[in-house]
């Protein structure tokens, strides 16, 4: 309240035609609109007292950035006030589909570099709170077939086999492959777990006929983007 009124927010349509992020996107791109109004298009209503960019506002400020906004599941955003259970699948269904995009792009590159196996798998990784081991199968050409999830594991820790692991290798016909996991605290640096679950892998691989390429661990980009 301020000198005895009570300040209500605008709705969508009492903004000017140019500040209305549907009108915005169609005239200028998506690249002209900020985080919050892009999910604002998605949520389409807000709530009493809050138009859609103001939920969306809230939203970010209350997760911190999208990827954290990423991580919660339908039920977590459905129970946020101005979400529900709609608006949540909406959510949902937009970063997965951010994440199969990402994963379209790089099909059709050989898959031989860590930074590639980065942009393909870190959309979705990084935005999971518990750590999932997942294989990338590679033909001949290093080109992608598929990517399985082997095991999803608790905040800190996946355990599978070497025989798990490479199980989707060999019913898939795959040249090669590519092992990766995420750690959810964001630091990629590998524990000696991983480095005895590598040099497994690595004999086991020798066995089978199959090429190992790497073992790559998704984190988070430090300070210098990297």
């Amino acid at each position: 309240m301020l000198g005895g009124l009570i300040l209500m927010a605008r709705t969508i349509h009492e903004l000017p035609l140019d500040e209305r992020p549907r009108e915005k996107l169609a005239l200028r791109g998506a690249d002209a609109l900020s985080d919050g109004e892009l999910i604002a298009i998605l949520l389409r209503t807000g709530m009493r007292g809050a138009n859609a960019v103001d939920v969306a506002q809230q939203l970010l400020a209350r997760f911190g950035s999208l990827e954290a906004l990423a991580r919660c599941s339908v039920k977590e955003l459905a129970a946020i006030k101005g979400i529900g259970p709609a608006k949540a699948v909406q959510l949902a269904a937009a970063f997965g589909l951010g994440a199969r995009l990402a994963r379209e792009s790089l099909s059709r590159r050989p898959m031989d570099e860590p930074r590639l196996v980065y942009e393909l798998l870190a959309p979705e990784m990084r935005a999971l709170n518990r750590e999932s081991l997942r294989v990338v199968l590679l033909d001949t050409k290093l080109h992608l077939l598929r990517v399985e999830e082997v095991s999803l594991g608790s905040m800190d820790q996946s355990i599978a086999h070497p025989r798990e692991i490479f199980r989707p290798a060999l019913i898939h016909s795959a040249y090669a492959v590519i092992v990766a996991h995420n750690h959810p605290s964001g630091d990629p640096t590998p524990s000696e777990a991983d480095r005895r679950l590598t040099r497994r892998l690595r004999e086991a691989a020798m066995l089978l006929q199959i090429s190992l390429f790497d073992h790559v661990i998704i984190g988070a980009p430090g300070p210098d983007g990297r």
